[in-house]
């Protein structure tokens, strides 16, 4: 894990987000979000669900003989327990109120309907055909509106067709600062998957549900809507297949609607896509996993673990911010600037977003009862923003960071399969959407022990470093804690292994050198300052034009950001040229090409930098006026994820083999929905229906 400290040096630092870190002094208050109080919600009350497997809709037999498993998967709206059933109300016994959210469920299945979505299960070199259904409508066939704010000022899917340029189609920047209230568009992305681009879940590839009232004038498809089985007439569905002609991995799914990505996995379509195969099954690992067709009694020792933080209403809705004040620790009153359409200020878009209820498995704070055996977690960050740092510890309220630990993890796998060897870790520094595959042995603890998850991980934007000296640990009243595990008495004899060697990895050879950069922007319309009240206040005589930022600081102002993170490229000076979503592609790998990409972060924070289509390998670190060192020893197999540290280049090689249009992009959600994500286009351009910017 990276030494360096962090000095973030955006204006939210200083008026809001130092607000929110919580320090050892006693007295310290967990992050705000909601109206339901954190601490009041008793933890460990309810036990861990485990997601069954997804049942299938049948069989496709092609010509040869193959059988392809197919599959009718909607998305739906629902509500369910996640708070606790019990500790509401004025004696603590009654269940705290459901909350309303959206997953992924098998049609005609009702009993699937539940958040995370139940896993799919399929087999390397197996192809899986899914007809995905956006069926977000209510009894009527009414459509649902989204179930949080959503910023039209973005370059988003926009629906409705109201650009704020004049023109008229989707994806673009909308005109109203009022949140969307229309028909939610989806798309569906494997994350991991090694696919075909027109079953990748590309951003402009969104359709809206087939409901009885969609609005005159709305596009019911996005620009780039496609999917594999082009017969397929279904108004609201997509086919897309999925050849899983990859090593075993844990994969997961999720939605990735252009501008709206953060806020419709936060409303849940999420769920663990896991590919199996014989390489996995000689090593007599912990299982069994959930399988289709298991009684009521069965016990698990392989379990998919899914860490997502959230806030919630005393209602029991999700909480998600309405406004760009909640980022800057201020009441949306207390923010008196101009913004978009009228500056480049989203009125609603946050540029990060941490909440203060962990959330596991769909369940807040949950147990799961545990023998003195090994067990395989295959565990997820599925936070939007929030990087964790786990730990297995006897106690969840001992001063952080701590340094003795429970447990150890024995990670055998990441992103894309089982890593070289086995790597002994004390604790797991996971970004969003990193997976880290793990053995933990509980045979040293006898019934009745109670052992917790706990993460020391930040309560804002992370930038390596160790908890306790270069930043703030979570707050371990509520972030800090994560789940608890007890031991009671062992079923029977544990015949699973910790294995000594695992398949290898052969390095990629790059033959081409790529060099791209991640980029903050800051307001280059909006300087205000900060009155002795708390107001912070636009200074309307400093305006828009050359040495903007020059000017607002000679007026005692300060240039308001951050605006959008974005990537880019690399200008002959060695800095940063920002790029934006619709600008023509600067990334064309050949077909069957292996690179070396160099990723420059030129920001304050790190991003967990994910690209479509690959699995690749980490090379090594570089801080920009230092010496390179190699990657850690848990990334060395492949990854599809990677945490770029800021001020360094990371480097990481992959082989581009499949034709067509991806996406690469940082995987805090509310980065990505906010330009910090780019097409690229392997082989041919003129197989990509976007432009290509010449070599």
């Amino acid at each position: 894990m990276r030494l360096e400290s962090l000095v973030w040096t955006g204006r939210a630092a200083s008026i809001g987000l130092a607000a929110l870190v919580w320090t050892a002094a006693a007295g310290a208050a967990p992050l705000p979000g909601g109206s339901l109080d954190p601490m009041r919600i008793p933890k460990y009350m309810d036990s861990l669900i485990i997601p069954p497997e997804m049942p299938v809709a049948g069989v496709i037999n092609e010509p040869g003989g193959k059988k392809i498993p197919y599959y009718e998967i909607e998305v739906v709206q629902f509500s369910q327990q996640i708070l606790p059933r019990k500790g509401w109300g004025r004696r603590g016994r009654g269940a705290f109120p459901r909350t309303t959210v959206w997953s992924y469920a098998a049609v005609g299945h009702p009993e699937t309907r539940n958040y995370p979505a139940f896993t799919i299960e399929a087999d390397a070199n197996q192809p899986t055909r899914v007809k995905w259904i956006n069926n977000l409508v209510d009894a009527q066939g009414g459509f649902l509106p989204h179930l949080l704010p959503v910023d039209q000022t973005l370059h988003w899917a926009n629906p409705p067709q109201e650009c704020a340029d004049g023109s008229v189609r989707t994806e673009c920047r909308g005109v109203s600062k009022n949140f969307y209230t229309g028909p939610v568009p989806m798309v569906t992305h494997v994350h991991g998957a090694h696919v075909g681009p027109e079953s990748d879940g590309y951003p402009e590839a969104w359709w809206l549900p087939a409901a009885n009232n969609i609005p005159g004038g709305y596009a019911s498809e996005g620009a780039l809507y496609d999917q594999f089985d082009r017969s397929n007439t279904q108004p609201g569905t997509a086919v897309f297949q999925y050849p899983n002609d990859q090593r075993p991995a844990t994969l997961w799914y999720h939605d990735h609607t252009l501008g709206m990505t953060r806020l419709n996995v936060y409303a849940g379509p999420a769920g663990f896509w896991l590919l199996r195969g014989n390489e996995e099954a000689a090593l007599d690992l912990p299982g069994p996993a959930p399988s289709a067709g298991d009684g009521p009694n069965r016990r698990y020792y392989e379990i998919p673990i899914v860490i997502q933080d959230r806030s919630f209403n005393r209602d029991g809705s999700l909480f998600y911010p309405r406004d760009r004040a909640f980022f800057e620790g201020l009441r949306a009153s207390q923010l008196k600037i101009d913004f978009s359409p009228d500056s480049d200020v989203a009125p609603t878009w946050n540029p990060e977003a941490f909440f203060n209820t962990m959330v596991v498995n769909g369940r807040t704070w949950p147990r799961l009862e545990v023998e003195p055996r090994k067990y395989r977690l295959r565990l997820l960050n599925g936070c939007n923003s929030r990087f964790l740092i786990l730990k297995l510890a006897v106690d969840p309220l001992a001063e952080r960071p701590v340094e003795s630990v429970a447990a150890s993890f024995h990670q055998i796998g990441s992103d894309g399969g089982l890593l070289p060897q086995p790597v002994v870790l004390d604790e797991l520094l996971m970004g969003p959407a990193e997976r880290a595959d793990v053995i933990v042995d509980f045979s040293a603890f006898a019934p009745g022990s109670e052992i917790y998850l706990i993460n020391e991980g930040p309560d804002e934007p992370y930038g390596g470093g160790v908890p306790g000296i270069d930043f703030d640990p979570a707050d371990p009243g509520t972030t800090g804690q994560v789940m608890k595990f007890t031991v009671v008495p062992l079923h029977g004899p544990d015949r699973s292994a910790l294995p000594n060697a695992l398949p290898p990895v052969s390095p990629l050879v790059p033959t081409t050198t790529r060099v791209v950069s991640l980029n903050e922007e800051e307001s280059l319309q909006v300087c205000a300052i900060e009155l002795s009240n708390g107001i912070v206040q636009q200074l309307d005589d400093v305006l828009p034009g050359p040495d903007f930022a020059e000017r607002c600081e000679a007026a005692g102002g300060f240039v308001f950001g951050p605006t959008a993170a974005l990537l880019g490229t690399l200008a002959p000076d060695g800095t940063g040229m920002p790029r934006m979503w619709s600008d023509a592609i600067t990334e064309n790998p050949a077909l069957n090409a292996t690179e070396m990409w160099e990723i420059h972060n030129f920001t304050a924070d790190a991003h967990p930098i994910h690209l479509h289509l690959v699995q690749f390998q980490v090379v090594e670190r570089q801080p920009m006026d230092g010496v390179a060192y190699p990657a850690e020893p848990w990334e060395s197999g492949w990854k599809d994820t990677v945490i770029a540290y800021p001020g360094e280049i990371t480097r990481i090689r992959a082989t581009f083999d499949r034709q067509g249009l991806y996406v690469w992009h940082c995987h805090i959600l509310e980065h990505e929905d906010n330009e910090m994500m780019r097409p690229y286009c392997v082989g041919d351009a003129a197989s990509c229906p976007v432009p290509v910017a010449a070599p």
